[in-house]
């Protein structure tokens, strides 16, 4: 389990960022497979979760995972919500004690974010579509319209794939600048290839919502020696499917 060290200093949260080690699935899902969306035996994943929820704190409700579908859309949990609906989303926002929250990557930007004076919390699933249609932006203002003061907000970037192994087409990069002009910093040309910055890319979008206190924990998941779900690299080893890493967070 890997903690982001600005998160780590405030003790009424718990977090962190898992990769593929520790966990009882097997093949290709070896072994920390936390993705109920892969084929993996949904027994092993059920398990995964559960090794999960220990090392985040034994007396938790089940950890709250939402259908991840590449977009800006939020759910918030409150008292009243009822949590065994899984809801279309990428992105997760409570203020509820014991409560895990998490989001499932494999390449992606997991985000975690924490408002230490608000205490609410927020975890968020950041691929490309999603942070291109304004993810983080929504979290943030969401947060805002529950009071949330953007200089009392840790934000914290999980492992993700780098630029260096992140390849794209030309339309792609034209999609972005059309955009926003600026955004051909996130871009590189090496060999007549372009290669794009996911997590900076993410981390330009905190900082326009005027976050930072910032924590960016640089690990590719494409690089095999790192041990993560990678599911670029699963396509490239040509295999059907992968397993996905999970980023949590929790408030005490």
């Amino acid at each position: 389990m890997i903690t982001s060290r600005k998160l780590l200093k405030n003790k009424n949260i718990s977090h962190g960022f898992f990769n593929k080690n520790g966990g009882t699935s097997k093949g290709i899902y070896k072994s920390l497979n936390c993705g109920p969306g892969s084929h993996d035996n949904k027994n092993n994943i059920l398990k995964n979760l559960k090794i999960v929820r220990d090392k985040i704190g034994k007396k938790t409700k089940n950890i709250y995972l939402v259908h991840q579908i590449h977009s800006n859309k939020l759910v918030f949990l409150n008292e009243n919500s009822k949590l065994k609906k899984k809801i279309k989303a990428d992105a997760i926002i409570t203020n509820q004690k014991k409560l895990p929250i998490a989001v499932l990557t494999a390449d992606c930007v997991p985000v975690l974010l924490y408002d230490y004076e608000k205490k609410i919390i927020a975890a968020i699933h950041a691929g490309w579509k999603g942070a291109y249609r304004g993810i983080v932006r929504n979290v943030i203002n969401f947060m805002h319209k529950k009071g949330c003061n953007p200089k009392n907000i840790i934000g914290a970037i999980g492992p993700s794939i780098t630029q260096k192994n992140y390849e794209v087409k030309a339309d792609f990069k034209k999609k972005f600048i059309k955009k926003h002009k600026k955004n051909k910093i996130f871009f590189k040309n090496k060999n007549e290839l372009i290669y794009f910055d996911l997590p900076n890319y993410v981390k330009s979008q905190l900082k326009s919502q005027k976050i930072d206190k910032i924590d960016m924990i640089k690990i590719d998941t494409f690089d095999k020696k790192n041990n993560f779900f990678s599911a670029r690299r699963s396509l490239k080893l040509n295999l059907n499917d992968y397993g996905r890493n999970i980023s949590i967070i929790m408030i005490n």
